[in-house]
């Protein structure tokens, strides 16, 4: 088990043909395509990133398998002027940088914690937003040190947050947070 895993298992888990899913952070546009296979052609997704690069990446693997998605080369913190509130299912982040990208472009807690913020507007209820924080080397420990505390403060009556540690591996694991809207 890795955190992909446990983020991909719990997305199987939530949605299926129809949904209508966010990727907040394309990267290199693996997560884009599972959401396209999972919700099918009645679905959509809509993916995010603020690198021409990613999207570039993400398009092309897309086209490689037949899939198709919005991609918005724009910061995810925009992405209220994509959905009406309350109409998505899922939404996914992958905070960090650009595998195999420039480190010195990453996710930082201010964009992302606006992120988040609309991604609840967005999702209906009963939905279900995934970030994966990956930090380390080079980035992200400041954007973790300030999202743990403030996922931790939402609201108990509106979100059930799950952040999944693992504990005993060593480095800087990624820390997959499941955060479903009540």
């Amino acid at each position: 088990m890795n955190a992909l895993t446990y983020v991909h298992e719990a997305i199987k888990r939530h949605i299926g043909e129809g949904a209508v899913c966010i990727d907040a952070t394309a990267g290199r546009g693996y997560d884009t395509a599972f959401l396209c296979e999972i919700a099918g052609k009645s679905g959509s997704v809509t993916a995010f990133d603020v690198q021409s690069e990613a999207i570039e990446s993400t398009r092309a693997l897309l086209s490689e398998r037949g899939l198709s998605a919005r991609l918005i080369l724009s910061s995810h913190e925009h992405m209220e002027e994509y959905a009406e509130g309350e109409s998505v299912d899922l939404i996914v982040f992958n905070l960090g940088y650009l595998p195999r990208g420039d480190h010195s472009v990453y996710t930082r807690f201010d964009s992302t914690k606006k992120a988040i913020e609309a991604g609840l507007g967005l999702l209906k209820s009963g939905g279900l937003m995934c970030v994966s924080i990956y930090y380390g080397g080079d980035s992200g420990y400041e954007e973790k040190e300030a999202l743990l505390p403030w996922l931790k403060q939402l609201d108990d009556s509106r979100y059930q947050v799950l952040a999944t540690f693992f504990y005993n591996w060593k480095k800087d694991p990624p820390i997959p947070v499941l955060i479903y809207k009540l």
